[in-house]
């Protein structure tokens, strides 16, 4: 099946540090007082702010809840394992004296009590009379002095602490618990407090200048030479602004990164602070955006003040079309929080001081919608466009993410690079580790050729579905299915070459034929678009010669040709009836902007290029028809044909590989004139 197109790519990878803020320590913005180039090293508060909401006072009741439940557990253990002394009366203790079994006598105040000679058993406890001594009290009752004289008599004191704590136990513990209480829901009222009033503050993370570990410079950055020349101007200024200063020049305020998803915006923008030097704010402009109206306002003001503070530094917004987009459209009303989060990013930048060393950088891959007043001079005035890496750049960009890997001695990143056209950054990254990570799994040091051609495709089309088991019928339908785009794509001159084509299930295909084009193109052309459409029918063409039944399996490519063909004729200009207008927009999203009958006429000529593209591909494969049936067969035994074998079955078969493109290489490097070979080979 037709191999997918590139356009959902992610970002290089970037860190995100939670880091210190600078102090302001570094050069003033004052001129006349900067005396220094390069900034001073500043000392980093911590940012950090923990945070305190409604879950705390949740959290804090369920600890107050289990230090309750701590202490009478604690309490009743300790009581249950206290024997209780045994109540005696004084005339008990005179008997039991009489007898020989007390041994001593212990006098606490008006409490007496006693110890057995028998220590098992427990001790006793008596009332006295206050004012007389127990000996006299005891001869008084009847106990003689030479009974007196076998036990002993200790008088104690009740003072202390331990005698007060005692005395006050039973109410100082309960009030003590309620205190505990009453702090954990005061804390919690406080805290909720204090996050409604930080609520506006800024969010943004920093990443301190002196941190080795998370700078990041142009080193780190592969390709994007022309968008490194053009920000360099930034670092100069940011390194030496006295020398722009003094001339009267002033420095744009404001440098917007457009460019595909994964091309390394944020990157280079973090290589920009480790080149000069400086703090760097990342925030995302989703983050300015809440439910209440004006607190966005209230953190872009606190955002450029913490930076200023810290001056020369540099913000950055990622995504700032999450809040720069067109005013005026009437969604939200007069309060709508974005746009008021707009306009103070547009007062912010705009401000009264010339000389504030303050450099705000954006990235965004959609700068169509971008608010115009963002755009003009004195804002975001300084346009950086960051277009996917080239051969050359991919392979510089491979040899960055290849530092810390070991690779085996087979391994050829210029093949790599070869083989991966339209891949960002992002994407070559993540090429690299799947790399990895499938030698890792087969329990080898180092990385092959091969594990970073099979990431390719993992990268493109998904892992390998080896659990998924097709029958022999739909193994057989799968088989035709591929061979068919193969066999059209080789014999069409525009269309890309086949590469492989294989039977094994990957993401969501059970099978695929991968095509690459030998050299990168930025542009595309209508036969190129024509021959494309045809190959892709390829499959679906050979099921319905073959079997004389459809399946489900060319849905998706049914999807991509009629896509492709409603471009050619609303978007491109491509068609000979409507002539060269577009009626969409290339983004998409304007609409339907012309009337029935243009569009009855547009749905006529993408069904009719349709149709000539199906019978472009019907002769072919006619034409070829033992090549299909052969290569099929033997795809069935293989499972995988990759390019080399693919065009020798070819070869085989008589079918001759057509390829414009190859042709005009090969003569431009011998006549040297792209413009001669080329004007030759078109017509």
């Amino acid at each position: 099946m037709k191999k997918p197109e590139n356009t959902d790519n992610l970002d290089q990878k970037e860190e995100k540090v939670e880091s210190e803020e600078s102090n302001n320590e570094g050069t003033k913005s004052n001129p006349e007082t900067n005396k220094k180039d390069a900034p001073a090293k500043r000392k980093s508060p911590n940012l950090k702010k923990v945070p305190i909401g409604p879950g705390n006072f949740w959290n804090n009741m369920l600890s107050t809840v289990l230090l309750l439940i701590l202490v009478m557990f604690v309490f009743s253990y300790i009581t249950d394992n206290q024997t209780a002394p045994e109540e005696l009366t004084i005339t008990d203790v005179v008997e039991q004296v009489k007898a020989g079994e007390v041994d001593a006598i212990v006098v606490r105040g008006s409490t007496l009590e006693i110890s057995y000679t028998d220590e098992t058993r427990n001790s006793g406890e008596t009332r006295r009379e206050v004012g007389a001594p127990i000996s006299e009290s005891l001869v008084n009752l009847g106990v003689t002095p030479e009974e007196m004289a076998a036990i002993t008599i200790d008088y104690q004191n009740e003072t202390g602490f331990l005698f007060w704590l005692g005395q006050f136990a039973p109410f100082l513990f309960p009030l003590i618990l309620l205190g505990v209480i009453i702090w954990f829901f005061t804390r919690s009222v406080k805290g909720a407090g204090m996050q409604a009033m930080s609520f506006g503050n800024s969010k943004a993370r920093m990443i301190d200048p002196n941190d080795t570990n998370q700078k990041v410079t142009f080193k780190d950055v592969a390709g994007a030479k022309e968008a490194k020349q053009e920000l360099e101007e930034i670092v100069d200024f940011l390194k030496n602004p006295k020398k722009f200063l003094d001339i009267g020049a002033e420095i744009p305020k404001g440098v917007m990164m457009m460019g595909s998803p994964g091309t390394g915006k944020t990157l280079l923008a973090r290589a920009v602070a480790g080149e000069a030097g400086v703090p760097f704010f990342s925030i995302s402009g989703s983050e300015f955006v809440e439910m209440f109206v004006g607190v966005g306002a209230s953190r872009v003001r606190d955002l450029f003040q913490m930076a200023k503070k810290n001056a020369p530094a540099i913000i950055f917004v990622d995504e700032i079309d999450a809040v720069g987009r067109v005013r005026g459209t009437g969604v939200g009303g007069g309060n709508d929080e974005r746009e008021q989060t707009l306009n103070q990013i547009l007062v912010e930048m705009d401000g009264f001081e010339p000389n504030a060393k303050v450099i705000v950088m954006a990235a965004t891959n959609r700068p169509d919608v971008l608010d115009p007043a963002l755009l003009r001079p004195g804002r975001f005035d300084r346009r950086v466009t960051i277009d996917l890496p080239d051969r050359g750049d991919r392979e510089e960009i491979l040899k960055v993410h290849a530092r810390k890997k070991p690779l085996q001695e087979d391994v050829n990143l210029e093949i790599i690079a070869q083989r991966t056209p339209g891949f960002s950054g992002a994407d070559l990254y993540s090429l690299m580790n799947e790399g990895a990570i499938l030698a890792a799994r087969e329990k080898r040091k180092k990385v092959g050729q091969f594990d970073l051609i099979r990431s390719i495709e993992k990268v493109m089309l998904g892992p390998e579905r080896k659990t998924h088991v097709l029958s022999k019928y739909e193994k057989l339908v799968t088989a035709y299915h591929e061979v068919g785009h193969a066999l059209v794509a080789s014999v069409l001159p525009y269309a890309d070459p086949v590469q492989k084509v294989s039977i094994i299930s990957r993401g969501r295909a059970a099978g695929y034929t991968l095509k690459l084009p030998d050299q990168d193109r930025k542009m595309h052309t209508r036969k190129e678009f024509l021959d494309d459409i045809a190959m892709t029918l390829g499959g679906y063409v050979t099921e319905e010669m073959i079997f004389g039944d459809l399946s489900t399996g060319p849905s998706n490519d049914l999807q991509v040709i009629a896509s492709t063909a409603r471009d050619m004729v609303t978007k491109y200009g491509m068609s000979d009836k409507l002539g060269p207008v577009a009626l969409e927009s290339m983004n998409g999203d304007g609409g339907r902007r012309y009337s029935g009958d243009v569009a009855k006429m547009v749905d006529q000529e993408v069904s009719r290029i349709i149709e000539e593209a199906k019978q472009k591909a019907t002769d072919i494969l006619v034409k070829h028809k033992d090549a299909l049936e052969g290569i099929s067969k033997k795809l069935m035994e293989v499972e995988t044909l990759e390019r080399d074998e693919y065009e020798a079955l070819l070869k085989q078969y008589g079918v001759e590989i057509k390829d414009a493109y190859e042709e005009m290489y090969k003569e431009d490097k011998k006549v040297g004139d792209p413009t001669r070979s080329l004007e030759a080979k078109v017509d």
